[in-house]
């Protein structure tokens, strides 16, 4: 099958498309940009390289991928690029931006989307940031450089992420938070400075998450959140719960890896 391109479109010749790819009217698609089978591109959809875009992805109109990022230090020729995965919804005027030379020998200067995310309108995710798979991110969720955001994540309509946060996988934001801090997995965080509510219940519930692995999780929470404990202490007394569950294992490894306070 021939590739399906619109004749307004603007496609550079050192770009690569796969035969199934379809673009629509006047998608501006621009050199070192590769783009995976069965992924649509919008009209007025505008994709600069380096990236790397896999299969079954639906960009929408307007879309702006792979643009240098707004750092003051990052230069055209930076070796650094963007890379999304498979079956993600990126919708219209979203903005993902190339990473930066800041962590080039961490993260080869990418700002990385995994795989079946959903991104709706407005987003922006900034520099060096790294998103994991199955999150959502409501209309004008933005992140600002290198958040790390785990898997299955949600972000509430107009959240806020400051740089360096990480979010970890379950987590969910409400609605406007404004997210200073990191925010372990499962915890549900509001308001502006973003504070823990309680754990991601329903999201777990949607995911079958085991009873037992719900209770173990909102344990683990308590000790964090309600104990009144120095965190050196809680780690210490969340190892034996960690060592019982594997979740609560999750939470202890994020808490570890620490590089910003806890949100709290």
């Amino acid at each position: 099958m021939s590739v399906r391109i619109h004749p307004t479109a603007i496609i550079d010749k050192r770009a690569e498309l796969d035969s199934s790819v379809e673009v629509g009217p006047y998608a501006v698609i621009g050199a070192g940009v590769s783009i995976g089978a069965r992924t649509h591109i919008g009209s007025h959809a505008v994709l600069s390289g380096p990236m790397r875009i896999g299969s079954d992805n639906r960009i929408f109109a307007h879309a702006a991928l792979g643009a240098i990022s707004q750092d003051k230090t990052a230069k055209d020729d930076d070796p650094t690029s963007v890379v999304i995965g498979d079956g993600n919804t990126i919708r219209e005027f979203v903005t993902i931006q190339r990473g930066t030379m800041k962590e080039f020998d961490i993260k080869r200067g990418q700002t990385r989307l995994g795989d079946r995310n959903w991104i709706m309108n407005y987003c922006h995710i900034a520099h060096d940031c790294q998103i994991g798979s199955d999150t959502v991110f409501a209309n004008n969720a933005s992140l600002a450089g290198h958040v790390q955001i785990g898997d299955w994540v949600v972000l509430g309509g107009y959240t806020l992420v400051y740089q360096f946060c990480r979010i970890g996988a379950h987590a969910f934001t409400a609605f406007s938070a404004g997210v200073a801090g990191d925010v372990p997995p499962f915890v549900m965080v509001q308001g502006n400075p973003a504070e823990p509510r309680a754990i991601n219940k329903e999201g777990l519930r949607r995911r079958q998450f085991d009873p037992a692995d719900v209770a173990a999780i909102e344990d683990a929470y308590k000790l964090i959140y309600r104990s009144g404990k120095l965190i050196a202490d809680i780690r210490r007394e969340m190892e034996p719960l960690a060592e019982a569950n594997k979740q609560v294992g999750l939470m202890l490894e994020f808490l570890l890896g620490a590089k910003r306070p806890l949100a709290r």
